[in-house]
C-alpha cells in the first residue's frame, strides 16, 4: 500500500510539473508573438497613436505631424473610424500608416473567439473603404490572451503593444510629456500616444518634443518601417 501510495503521489507530482512546463511554454508562445520594442543601434522610433480618430484631437495631431514632416501609426477604433472617415484619408494622405485598434475599445480577453474576430473584422471592413487591410493589431488597453493573439494571427496580423508610454490620456501636462519622452527614448522605442478624447496635451507635446529628439539624432518611421530595422541580438531579441 505505501509503496503504491508512493508512486501515486510521485506521478502526481511529474503530472504537475508537466502541467506547469505546458503553461510556462503557452505564455512563451503567446509572448513572442508581440512586439513592444524593436532592437536595433539606429536612432530610429515610432510614434504610435491609439483611439481614434476624434473630430476636434485628430486633425490638430495630424497639422503638427504635416509641420514636422513626420509619419506615425494610427491605431484607430472601428466605431471613430466609422463616424469619422474624412480624417483617415487625410492621414492616408499624410503618410501615415493605419493600424487596427479593434472597434469599440472593449477588454478583447472577456470575449469569445467569434466576439474577437468580429471586433478585428468590423474594422477591417471599415478601413479597407479608405484605404489597404491593416497588417498591425493592437489590443485595446494592451490586453491579449491566447485566443486575441491567435485571432489576430489567422487574420494576418502583426500584434504590436509599446516600451514607451507618457500617460498622455491621463492629461498631464505638456512638459511631463515632452519629459518623459526624452528621458526615457532609446533607439527602437515604440511610443504610445492617444487621440481619442480632448482635449489632450499630445498635439502640443508633440510640437517640441519631436524637434528635441531630432537635435539628439533621432529619425521618426511607421512602425512597418521600424519593424525593418529589427537586429538579432543573441538570444534575447525585442519580441517580448
Amino acid at each position: 500500500m505505501a509503496s503504491l501510495l508512493r508512486r501515486g503521489l510521485w506521478g502526481a507530482a511529474i503530472l504537475v510539473a508537466l502541467l506547469a512546463g505546458t503553461i510556462a511554454d503557452n505564455r512563451f508562445h503567446a509572448e513572442v508573438e508581440i512586439v513592444k520594442k524593436v532592437p536595433t543601434t539606429h536612432k530610429v522610433v515610432a510614434l504610435t497613436i491609439d483611439d481614434g480618430p476624434h473630430y476636434k484631437t485628430t486633425p490638430e495631431l495630424l497639422a503638427v505631424l504635416r509641420k514636422k514632416q513626420v509619419q506615425a501609426t494610427l491605431f484607430v477604433l472601428g466605431e471613430n473610424a466609422a463616424r469619422n472617415p474624412e480624417m483617415i484619408t487625410q492621414a492616408v494622405a499624410d503618410g501615415h500608416e493605419i493600424a487596427n485598434h479593434a472597434y469599440s475599445h472593449k477588454d478583447l480577453t472577456k470575449m469569445t473567439a467569434a466576439q474577437c474576430g468580429e471586433e478585428l473584422d468590423k474594422t477591417d471592413q471599415i478601413i479597407a473603404r479608405i484605404t489597404a487591410k491593416p497588417t498591425l493589431f493592437r489590443p485595446p488597453g494592451g490586453l491579449y490572451n491566447e485566443t486575441v493573439l491567435a485571432e489576430a494571427r489567422k487574420r494576418g496580423y502583426t500584434t504590436v503593444l509599446w516600451s514607451l508610454d507618457p500617460h498622455d490620456w491621463q492629461r498631464p501636462s505638456v512638459d511631463q510629456v515632452v519629459t518623459t519622452v526624452v528621458q526615457h527614448i532609446a533607439p527602437g522605442s515604440i511610443v504610445l500616444l492617444h487621440d481619442g478624447q480632448y482635449p489632450l496635451p499630445t498635439a502640443a507635446a508633440l510640437d517640441i518634443l519631436i524637434d528635441q529628439l531630432r537635435s539628439a539624432g533621432y529619425e521618426f518611421v511607421t512602425l512597418s518601417q521600424l519593424l525593418q530595422y529589427y537586429e538579432v541580438r543573441g538570444t534575447g531579441g525585442g519580441r517580448s
